[in-house]
């Protein structure tokens, strides 16, 4: 189901509305305070918003793997890390529970808003940590509460007035959007990490970046799944709730979680 939400996705990911992937994945890698030939591994590496500015870190000598199951995003990885002559970042498609990469391998691993989309978390957590190598780091973030909001909960009110069956109670993250979730996720998992909210906005500058925004995140999948009219129903309602009620941003708090392995670990 990722895999063909986020090829579906994947025409609009990356609009210029959509730049909180960058912002985050950025943001993220900030915090490794990566050396010069690192190597990193970045599970659901989407089009390389973490990938990206690692490589840019770590220099021609380092390395840099993405892994991710929608070729779609893949590609377009592939093509900014060419434009940028990023020539030791690498992307290919994997998913997060099936890498077959040596254990203790990679100086630092990241997963950016992609840990919640695998049914065991916590045997993904253990996965990338073991690729983790002693004395290196694992970066997990996650959203925060309400995220999208308000236009979230427009979305999802007018998904369940055209399509109940398709209307979801909850997303995939909503158990990680406070800080000790996250902490006890990677706890019982034997990784103890720091972990740091940031709160945020994110504008959007007119109607159609909210379109942007839904097209190209998860709430594709159930756009992908309406029939054209149901489609342009929720579009033009969405368009309005945004033009009537002045929404100029929405919310995108974040969840930042760190550890670094023990040079005593072995795994």
């Amino acid at each position: 189901m990722a895999a063909r939400t986020y090829d579906a996705a994947a025409d609009s990911f990356d609009h210029p509305a959509n730049t909180f992937w960058e912002r985050f994945g950025r943001r993220t890698v900030e915090r490794l305070a990566l050396a010069d030939g690192a190597r990193v591994l970045d599970a659901c590496c989407g089009t390389g918003a973490s990938a990206i500015p690692a490589a840019e870190r770590v220099g021609a000598d380092g390395h840099v793997l993405g892994v991710d199951v929608s070729e779609g995003l893949l590609g377009l990885a592939r093509a900014k890390a060419a434009q940028r002559g990023l020539r030791h970042a690498q992307f290919r498609a994997a998913d997060v529970m099936e890498l077959d990469l040596p254990d203790a391998s990679f100086d630092a691993v990241v997963c950016v808003f992609g840990i919640f989309f695998v049914p065991d978390m916590q045997a993904a957590v253990k996965e990338l940590w073991r690729k983790v190598k002693p004395g290196g780091k694992l970066a997990i973030t996650t959203w925060g509460p309400n995220v999208f909001a308000p236009l979230n909960t427009f979305f999802w009110d007018n998904v369940r007035a055209v399509r109940p069956d398709l209307h979801r109670a909850f997303n995939c993250w909503d158990g990680l959007t406070d800080p000790g979730a996250v902490r006890e996720l990677l706890s019982v998992c034997g990784v103890e990490p720091h972990v740091e909210p940031e709160l945020a906005r994110h504008p959007l500058r007119s109607p159609d970046d909210a379109w942007a925004l839904l097209q190209g995140t998860g709430y594709r999948g159930t756009l992908e799944q309406l029939d054209p009219a149901a489609r342009n129903q929720i579009r033009d309602a969405c368009l309005r709730f945004v033009r009537v009620s002045n929404v100029d941003s929405v919310t995108a708090d974040v969840i930042y979680a760190v550890a670094t392995k023990d040079v005593r670990q072995a795994s």
